[in-house]
């Protein structure tokens, strides 16, 4: 991690850094068990009163991780704010693609995003009908395969070994990325390179990293520490440690 940005206005906090940020959203909490926590060398770090001005630097074509599983721990804020910017031809990666009027559906209906690479896409009719048109590639990761590659990604592993997607189309190849509008098949996954390990098969996968993470988090500081409580302890750690700039939105601003 190399960067932290933070936005502070009133009830709101936001930060934004080479490395990990920080955002908050709404009234100081009650302390509580403390689970999680994250730390860079906070180069750059700045606070900033306006979300939009947080994410500014997220240009065209830019690959972000976003933070969050299903609805819960979500940095709506500042996808908000990247709703404002307009930016456009966006890699999003993330365990899913929101709902039709809340979190990354606003950017799908929108049409910022070019790719997804999630786990779970339902729940989400607007995304079904851009990935069925073939105006969205869509690529489809196993949940945990999707989590270690982002975990991978932080630690500086280029790739791993894992038997999830063994003697599926994960590890054959073939499944559609892209469709034409005629239905078929603009652009298809890769095979996944195979070995075996004690009589085990296992498929090779490579480490995920961002441009920008957006994460949700409880509090942040200016010397790049973050932690995570509650609803917010998921992707949301390991996509700091995974990207070049992180933007996190928090509910506290701390000295820790």
């Amino acid at each position: 991690m190399a960067a932290l940005k933070l936005l502070s206005s009133g009830l709101r906090h936001c930060a934004s850094a080479r490395g990990v940020g920080a955002a908050w959203s709404g009234p100081a909490l009650s302390k509580g068990c403390v689970c999680n926590f994250s730390t860079s060398t906070g180069l750059h770090t700045k606070f900033y009163t306006d979300s939009t001005e947080a994410v500014k630097d997220i240009s065209d074509g830019a690959k972000i991780l976003v933070g969050g599983f299903g609805l819960c721990g979500i940095p709506e804020n500042l996808i908000k704010a990247l709703l404002k910017t307009g930016v456009k031809g966006l890699t999003a990666v993330s365990n899913n693609a929101g709902v039709d009027n809340f979190g990354l559906g606003l950017l799908l209906q929108s049409r910022q995003i070019k790719r997804m690479i999630s786990s779970y896409v339902g729940e989400n009719a607007e995304f079904e009908r851009q990935y069925l048109s073939g105006e969205l590639e869509v690529e489809l990761t196993p949940q945990g395969t999707l989590a270690e590659r982002i975990r991978a990604g932080g630690a500086g592993v280029p790739a791993f070994y894992t038997s999830t997607g063994y003697g599926t189309l994960v590890q054959e190849g073939g499944a559609p990325i892209k469709y034409n509008k005629d239905g078929s098949i603009a652009i298809a996954s890769k095979p996944r390179e195979v070995r075996e390990f004690n009589g085990q098969h296992f498929i090779l996968e490579e480490a995920i990293t961002g441009d920008f993470a957006l994460v949700k988090a409880w509090k942040a500081d200016r010397a790049g520490n973050v932690i995570f409580r509650k609803s917010a302890r998921n992707f949301n750690l390991p996509m700091c440690k995974a990207a070049e700039t992180t933007v996190v939105e928090v509910r506290e601003r701390g000295c820790f």
